[in-house]
Parts: C-alpha cells; structure tokens; sequence
C-alpha cells in the first residue's frame, strides 16, 4: 500500500503503470507485479475493464464498442500481451503492442 495509506487502485495510475497500446480512445495498461490470472485493464470514457489475456474473460466490462475493440485486438495480440505479463510480474519493462489500424 502506498505509504501514508491511500487509495491502492489511485496510486497504481500513475506514470510507473506501463501502457502498452491506444487506440480509438482506448488506452491498455499492465500493472507491474499484478494478481494472477494474467491479464490487462482497458480503459475508455473514464470506465475500465480486467480483461484475462488466455480467455478474453471480462472481470469488469466496458461499454459494447469499446469492449468489441478491445477484444479485436487481443485475438489479434495475446501472445504479445502474455509475453508482457511475464515481462511486468518480473518488474521488466514491457514493450508496446500496435494499435489496431
């Protein structure tokens, strides 16, 4: 927890919070050392989903287009996207994934 207390979810948006993509106002962040299962937040319009990179499984949503973008991408960069999570839980720099086009 940050020191002095605090929100956790607060402090984690901040610039060590590794963005990896954006597009069409979607911006896809990793968290350094996060919670199993491997997975990434997308956020759009002040909302944000945890979506699971094995399964696509949504743990909280987006709204409809958004969520279907974000779910093009990752069909289309999961294995990019696993390889990030191993790069982050072991506090490594993560490498950017292109937007869709």
């Amino acid at each position: 927890m940050p020191q002095g207390g605090g929100d956790v979810r607060r402090a984690r948006h901040d610039h060590r919070v590794p963005r990896i993509s954006a597009f069409y106002g979607i911006v896809i962040e990793m968290y350094f050392d996060d919670h199993p299962p491997p997975h990434f937040h997308a956020r759009y319009a002040g909302e944000e989903a945890v979506i699971v990179i094995a399964t696509g499984d949504v743990l909280v949503s987006l709204p409809g287009r958004a969520l279907r973008l974000v779910r093009e991408w990752l069909d289309s960069n999961r294995d990019a996207l696993a390889a990030n999570w191993t790069r982050a839980s072991t506090l490594q720099p993560t490498q950017p994934i292109p937007p869709l086009p």
